[in-house]
Formats: C-alpha cells, structure tokens, sequence
C-alpha cells in the first residue's frame, strides 16, 4: 500500500546560540517554557539571534499579556487565518490549538480559512480580522473605507494599526518557518 503521507522534512538549521549567549537565550526560553509549558520549535529556532529572539518574544508578549486592547480570539485567528494563506502548517497548527484551548468549535474555526466572514468573532472583531487579511493579501487595495468600517465598529487607529502589525509580523513568521522547513512541533526533537 502506498503512503500518502507527506515526507516530513528535516529542518535546514539546527537553532543553537551563539557562542558566549547560551545563558541569555536559555533564560528566554525558559521563561516561555514556563508560560505556555512547552518551547514552541518556531520559537526555539529564534536561539540563533538571541536579539531578534528577545525582540519576537517581546513582540508576543506585548499580543497575550494586555499590550493591546484586541482580544486574545481575535489575535489567534488573525494568525489562523494568514497563517493557512501561507502554507505555514506549524503556525495553522499552533493556532488551532489555541483557538481550541478558548474554547472555539474546531469546524467553525476551520471553515474560516476559506472564508474570514465564517470565524467564529462577533462582527466588531471579523471588521478588523477583515482588514487584518486584506492588509497582508492585497495592501495596495487597503482604502480609508476599510478603516472606517473599523472605527465604525468601535476599533481605534491604534487598533487597527495593531490588528495589521500582528498579521504581517506573523507573515513574517510563517516565511521563516518555511524556509527552513520548520514544518511542525518537534522538528527539533
């Protein structure tokens, strides 16, 4: 019988600090690893920059510890979401778990992916998780009408400026991730 399942691919790099910064980078690590109880791989791979890891970790935190008024739900399925339009499986993974974890329908989370207007937000949230997409899709397409139908939900321009930050940083995130093939949770096992 043929397997039809995908070869899983070794990653092309092997996260490691460097030389004289292990202590730094472990102390990060560990203080995630105390967070969510385990050292998201995607993370791990940042040990290579101890500086763009405490800056990525900083950038996190400032999503889930209350720098920003946008709901944890919406943040996650921003990141669902453009995370599925990249082909980044651990993030898609990551995500859903999350989502999951709130307590979020699995099939109404899925069938977002295809169709933003079906994720499981109020509407005031898909307004912004709507610009969210679009700016990381088709950013010269953004118009003042797009902004404006998030203020009219109540979202300000620190909002929505947040709710773009957080998909193309995350964009961002799910490139590195496929360039080298960190593909899913223990490609570093």
């Amino acid at each position: 019988m043929q397997n039809l399942a995908k070869k899983m691919e070794q990653p092309l790099i092997q996260p490691q600090a460097p030389s004289g910064e292990e202590d730094k980078v472990n102390e990060i690590l560990g203080n995630i690893e105390k967070h969510l109880g385990f050292i998201p791989d995607g993370l791990r791979l940042y040990s290579l920059s101890p500086a763009l890891l405490e800056t990525f970790v900083g950038n996190i935190a400032y999503f889930s510890m209350g720098g920003t008024n946008l709901p944890p739900s919406l943040t996650a399925m921003i990141r669902y979401i453009g995370s599925s339009q990249a082909g980044c499986s651990f993030c898609v993974d990551m995500n859903e778990g999350f989502l999951s974890n709130m307590g979020f329908d699995l099939d109404r989370v899925r069938a977002a992916r295809n169709d933003p207007d079906a994720a499981p937000l109020d509407e005031k949230e898909k307004a912004l998780l709507r610009l969210a997409i679009k700016s990381i899709n088709t950013p010269e397409q953004v118009a003042m009408e797009d902004l404006d139908n998030a203020r009219t939900q109540g979202w300000t321009d620190q909002d929505i400026f947040d709710s773009v930050a957080q998909a193309a940083n995350n964009r961002a995130f799910n490139f590195i991730l496929r360039t080298f093939k960190v593909e899913h949770q223990g490609s570093f096992a």
